[in-house]
């Protein structure tokens, strides 16, 4: 795995000795300015960060990419699907065609995208490949934190929710810049799913290792309530509230904080609905054909609740 410069671009960028090798110098690019909210997904990366496109190896496979090719993959990456649209503000370049950046791409095996009806708007989802999500992974620094590693995911993981979860970034573009005009500086973003194997690693956790071991958890709801409170997520009679996402922050002042996102569909009902509500995680009403208008109803012609809700989603 290498990266080189094209030598037209040199200019831009500050060289410095980079890591193994054969003794060959190699550009080290330095970690994303704090106030470029664009970058908080490639903090930790050794990545392009400029206008100027570079060669970057990954086994066999040889890329060119800019700094914004670079932010569009892990964005994506870090929220599994998006919405081509809410791709655009990363392209900070004059003259840049989102469209045509997504389809270089697309068309270097890194990302996929598909059309997608929300509404009566057509649009495009956009998900890394397993290529894409590689060339994440073998950027990493070493001396990054296993603690504040970004997750990165690849392909569609729910296609029956895949309407709801294309509307966990745009609420996190609500939440973010609410958070950076408070002085906030986001960490990181950690999806459903992957707090719930850290929930479920802590339930096995006894079963580990045991051949006889027949998978069922040995937590108790004392255990479970402590786990919960460890991991700032409400929980009640044995069972732990979820958020869409989590947003890992620092204030101001430099304290670590976390906001939830759920994003809330015409399905909430019942028990379900009545927890959400009490879980004082940020909801998100989402409109569109497969998951209500405004005001209307879903595929299922029930409405939303609109105490459920705090903020509406376009």
């Amino acid at each position: 795995m290498w990266r080189d410069v094209d030598p037209r671009d040199m200019e831009r960028e500050r060289p410095d000795i980079g890591r193994g090798g054969s003794g060959t110098p190699q550009l080290e690019f330095t970690e994303a300015s704090s106030a470029d909210s664009r970058d908080t997904f490639t903090r930790g990366l050794d990545v392009p960060r400029s206008a100027a496109r570079e060669r970057i190896r990954v086994n066999e496979q040889e890329y060119r990419l800019s700094g914004d090719d670079v932010r569009t993959v892990a964005r994506v990456g870090a929220f599994r699907v998006v919405p081509a649209n809410e791709l655009r503000h990363l392209e900070s370049g004059a003259g840049r065609r989102p469209a045509r950046e997504l389809e270089r791409l697309r068309e270097r095996g890194l990302i996929k995208t598909m059309p997608y009806m929300v509404g009566r708007t057509r649009t495009q989802l956009v998900t890394l490949t397993d290529q894409g999500r590689e060339l994440l992974e073998t950027r990493r620094r070493p001396s990054e934190p296993d603690v504040a590693r970004q997750t990165f995911y690849a392909g569609i993981n729910r296609p029956r929710e895949l309407a709801h979860d294309a509307r966990i970034h745009a609420a996190y573009l609500r939440a973010e810049e609410r958070l950076s005009e408070r002085g906030a500086r986001v960490r990181r973003v950690v999806l459903e799913v992957e707090l719930k194997s850290e929930y479920q690693r802590f339930l096995q956790r006894r079963n580990r290792g045991h051949r006889d071991g027949d998978g069922t958890p040995e937590r108790d709801r004392e255990a479970i309530a402590q786990w919960a409170r460890e991991h700032d997520l409400p929980g009640h009679d044995g069972h732990v509230e979820f958020p869409d996402a989590r947003i890992e922050y620092e204030d101001r002042d430099g304290r670590h904080c976390v906001e939830d996102l759920e994003i809330v569909t015409p399905h909430y009902r019942g028990a379900h609905a009545a927890a959400k509500a009490q879980s004082g995680f940020t909801r998100y009403r989402a409109v569109g054909a497969r998951v209500g208008g405004p005001g209307g109803s879903g595929r299922s012609g029930r409405s939303i609740d609109p105490r459920l809700a705090e903020e509406l989603l376009p």
